[in-house]
């Protein structure tokens, strides 16, 4: 395991420590992080484990069904994000999916909804998704155009989601649509759709430069019940923001996994290669590039678990999350960096260590808001306190 000093941080319980370092060992035994040609075939045994293993019942809320605790540990999620992306990015896409993809009812569900799904998702026997963007609606959720018309006690759906993790090996779906009760963010309301209802297919499959499942969606004439309603209608804004201010730190968490990867492959490789009678690391111009790496590492980690704690705590951290998703996001891209320049020709070899990490960081800028969308949010969070003074 990388430097776990951080761990003695005021910012966790005894409790995180010893989470950390048990996932740690157990992720050595059993996970691989080089991955064939199957991802469905491979996700789909992850969750498996991660469940088997316990691990996935921290991604839910509610020991009454399945999880951890009584409520969602960020922190939590956060080491366990943090420490399985050093092992693998599948195996955090894997576990953060089941949390973001069933957070909506974890947080907003009603009990019967909690029963139905959440013990499902944490024993790993039931693929979560979260259905939010659109063609036209990334960033900008309140322009998304997927609808559902109420009729008796049903909802009928009609439109498209794209870019959706785990599309098309997912058990159920939280699909957000608009329902019209106000204009903008304040008419769009959460409904599950399993896989499998008449009038919901997978329109296509998307292949990115880190694969993991991921497709686009289509709703036709979709009868879902209204008991399927996740929060009040038209709370549907709410109902994501406050999942993804959950999910957005531990984007932060992953992406510091990775930067942590980086580090230490770039220190192995800075210590052994053999350069003009020294070794890379006595170079003055590696040093100063591995100071680089450590300091930003630690400013993105004490971020992530400030927003972390502060959440646990009971605070809103909309600011605070968007800072550790921008800054750990934008600084894990340029350590692998640095470590793909430190390990040469090597570190641009398909499937090398920084290779992998260099193509996984990617997509961490840009889902659950791009680096400029959280540059907006604290920006509007800023002027919202200064106008309230």
């Amino acid at each position: 395991m990388s430097d776990t000093q951080y761990l003695q941080w005021p910012f966790f319980e005894a409790h995180h420590a010893e989470l950390a370092t048990t996932l740690d060992a157990w992720a050595a035994e059993h996970i691989v992080s080089s991955h064939g040609s199957d991802v469905d075939a491979e996700c789909r045994a992850l969750v498996k484990a991660l469940g088997q293993a316990g691990w996935l019942r921290h991604a839910v809320g509610g020991t009454a069904f399945g999880g951890a605790a009584d409520a969602v540990d960020t922190r939590s999620i956060c080491l366990i994000r943090e420490t399985l992306a050093r092992h693998s990015g599948l195996a955090d896409f894997a576990f953060a999916m089941q949390g973001l993809g069933s957070g909506a009812i974890s947080l907003s569900g009603t009990d019967a909804q909690k029963r139905a799904y959440l013990p499902r998702v944490a024993a790993g026997e039931a693929i979560a998704a979260f259905a939010l963007s659109e063609p036209e609606a990334g960033s900008d959720v309140a322009a998304l155009q997927c609808s559902a018309r109420i009729e008796g006690d049903h909802a009928i759906l009609n439109g498209s989601k794209t870019w959706i993790s785990n599309g098309g090996i997912a058990d159920f779906y939280v699909v957000f649509a608009r329902t019209g009760e106000a204009a903008g963010s304040r008419g769009i309301s959460a409904f599950i759709v399993d896989a499998g209802t008449p009038g919901f297919e997978i329109a296509e499959r998307i292949d990115v430069i880190a694969p993991h499942p991921l497709a686009t969606l289509r709703f036709t004439e979709c009868r879902v019940p209204l008991s399927q309603r996740v929060g009040a209608a038209g709370e549907g804004f709410k109902v994501a923001m406050r999942t993804l201010d959950v999910f957005r730190t531990s984007v932060a968490a992953a992406a510091l996994g990775f930067a942590r990867r980086a580090l230490d492959e770039a220190m192995a490789r800075a210590t052994t290669r053999k350069m003009f009678n020294q070794t890379l690391a006595d170079f003055q111009l590696t040093q100063a590039k591995l100071a680089q790496m450590a300091t930003t590492i630690d400013s993105s980690a004490l971020l992530t678990y400030r927003a972390a704690w502060q959440r646990d705590q009971g605070r809103n951290v909309t600011k605070e999350a968007a800072m550790a998703k921008m800054v750990s996001t934008e600084g894990a891209q340029q350590v692998i960096d640095a470590a793909v320049q430190i390990w040469g020709g090597m570190g641009v070899v398909s499937e090398h260590p920084v290779e992998r990490l260099y193509r996984e960081i990617r997509a961490l800028r840009i889902y659950e808001g791009a680096t400029e969308v959280q540059q907006l949010i604290i920006a509007r969070e800023l002027l919202k306190a200064h106008q309230e003074v």
